[in-house]
């Protein structure tokens, strides 16, 4: 570029495909980017007499308005003619201005306070003015004039606000500044809707990052995090709001140091944090004149699931985040992982919020397919397919990343579930899960369901046909029946399973003996007897069997003679 002075300001057209610059405080010189167009400079004054330009915008790739401290000049710039075609002017006394981009909507502030603003709308060559509205000064003689620094636009939720930063000193009735959000609709009035307490006085800067208000907070070097969605006061009129955490620092950085190329390999130098050189723009940007460097600010979800101890709360707020669902995830695997009684409630509450958030996907998903099926040009053109955020968490993503976590603890979650519905007395539905497998059978569960006998009486037979389905408890199903004196059972089940020969004599006379029920341990006793001598054709214990003080037991009870007379070999 040939030097034509200083540069006041220079910003590219959309596309980067022009160049505009302004060196003086009347005019704004363009250069072309578009191939086979001449580089030549081409220069547009401001057509009202005696106007200085405050500051210049790209509405499009071809669209610029002029903002001059006496209105608005909207023009089409043509760069193959070189020149500018004047679209629209309004003519306003302009204090500051300010544009939004993403919303393509100008805010100029106007009166001799500046706390009279003005919007204009720019769409598809036309410039429409939106109503005007006033800003509510402090009540504090020292307020001054409403400056451009106490005002930022930002989207939040997909709705333009204005952000009024109050400064006002702390008093026993004023805790001190606060941020006010004025909602911008395209059409009507604006209203102030929500009020953000500071709590402190001091110098601030705003920032919004994935839809929350960060209020950077010079003098303690820390910043707070706002969320205008999480439920709040309102006071009949608006919606007062006090940051979501504790007021936290911004993550230290390090940067290269300085200097020639053979002092750079030394290391790094920590980045001064909340420096008074640090200027923010929207949304999301801070950038420190003195060190040279520019940052984008982002907000890390995972430390804040062990900062919000609601729970409830926490997933109100990771669900309208960007980036949550690998979050969300990890706090519904956490919760499972140490529920307890009282936490079933909130995991309750917890799936329900997800559940709403999926049913309202499906349901956007569904009038979409049935717009598209009735093939009414209307209908297509307005109607836009749902954007499947991460916060749309489907069966397949639960499966996947919370429950198939405990496949190899399927135990627990079966507890969990029995033990949820022996709570509620839903023992039908506890039969219905065990008759038609939707809790696998295993010995563990088999357990559960035999200490739950003295809630829940029939859970002891459940228990044992638990147990006899899976073929490999038959010594378990021995020791439940045993453990609950039912020593006949127990003897009539193994010689159903073939498996009479083998077990321990001793066993099951030692139940039967503490049964004090004499007619059972002679029952026992001559099973046991028929065995040896099928065996070994004597009805004698052999000394392995350690069943001495039986023998003597039955002599005392039923007399020598009763015992079985050993056959001749």
């Amino acid at each position: 570029m040939e030097d034509k002075g200083e540069v006041k300001c220079i910003k590219f057209s959309f596309g980067n495909k022009i160049l505009a610059v302004q060196r003086t405080p009347k005019a704004v010189d363009f250069i072309n980017f578009i191939p086979d167009l001449p580089q030549t400079e081409y220069s547009q004054e401001c057509k009202t007499k005696n106007a200085n330009i405050l500051s210049f915008c790209w509405i499009s790739t071809n669209e610029i308005v002029f903002i001059t401290d006496q209105g608005v000049e909207f023009y089409q710039v043509l760069p193959d003619k070189r020149t500018l075609k004047l679209l629209k002017n309004q003519s306003i006394n302009v204090n500051w201005c300010m544009y939004s981009p993403e919303t393509a909507v100008l805010l100029l502030s106007t009166t001799v306070h500046g706390n009279v603003l003005q919007p204009f709308y720019f769409r598809s060559g036309t410039m429409s003015k939106m109503p005007k509205f006033e800003i509510e000064l402090p009540a504090s003689p020292k307020s001054g004039n409403l400056c451009l620094s106490d005002i930022i636009m930002a989207t939040i939720y997909g709705q333009l606000y204005v952000l009024y930063l109050k400064h006002q000193p702390r008093t026993p009735n004023n805790p001190g500044a606060e941020v006010i959000l004025y909602y911008l609709p395209r059409d009507g009035q604006c209203k102030k809707l929500h009020i953000l307490k500071l709590n402190t006085t001091g110098k601030f800067a705003l920032n919004v990052v994935d839809n929350l208000v960060v209020v950077h907070h010079q003098s303690s070097q820390t910043s707070m995090i706002f969320d205008i969605k999480l439920r709040a006061e309102f006071d009949g009129a608006v919606t007062i709001h006090h940051q979501v955490l504790p007021s936290l620092s911004i993550h230290p950085c390090k940067i290269p140091r300085a200097g020639p190329s053979a002092v750079t390999t030394q290391s790094p130098v920590p980045c001064e944090l909340y420096s008074s050189s640090w200027t923010v723009f929207q949304p999301d940007i801070i950038i420190n004149a003195s060190e040279g460097y520019l940052w984008c600010l982002q907000i890390k979800l995972q430390p804040i699931v062990h900062m919000l101890q609601d729970k409830g709360r926490l997933m109100d707020f990771l669900l309208q985040r960007k980036d949550c669902k690998m979050v969300i995830l990890s706090v519904c695997c956490q919760m499972l992982s140490t529920a307890e009684r009282g936490s079933l409630p909130v995991i309750a509450t917890i799936f329900d919020k997800l559940n709403q958030v999926y049913k309202e996907y499906l349901e956007a998903e569904q009038n979409y397919a049935l717009a598209m099926e009735s093939g009414t040009s209307r209908s297509s053109s307005t109607q836009k397919r749902p954007v499947r955020t991460q916060a749309v968490i489907d069966q397949s993503d639960m499966y996947t990343h919370v429950l198939s976590v405990f496949t190899e603890k399927k135990h627990y979650l079966y507890e969990l579930v029995i033990k949820t519905l022996v709570q509620h007395s839903l023992f039908y539905m506890l039969h219905q899960f065990l008759q038609y497998h939707v809790l696998s059978d295993s010995k563990p569960l088999a357990c559960l369901l035999l200490s739950l006998e003295s809630t829940y009486p029939p859970a002891h037979q459940l228990s044992l046909d638990m147990l006899k389905r899976l073929s490999t408890a038959n010594d378990e199903i021995v020791e439940v029946l045993l453990s609950k004196h039912q020593v006949l059972g127990a003897l009539r089940f193994v010689r159903s399973v073939g498996s009479h020969d083998n077990i321990s004599a001793r066993k099951f006379l030692d139940a039967a003996r503490q049964t004090g029920d004499t007619m059972l341990f002679y029952t026992t006793f001559k099973f046991f007897e028929q065995r040896n001598q099928r065996l070994r054709g004597s009805s004698h214990f052999t000394p392995g069997e350690h069943c001495e003080e039986h023998v003597s037991h039955f002599k005392t009870l039923f007399g020598e003679q009763a015992l079985l007379t050993p056959m001749a070999v």
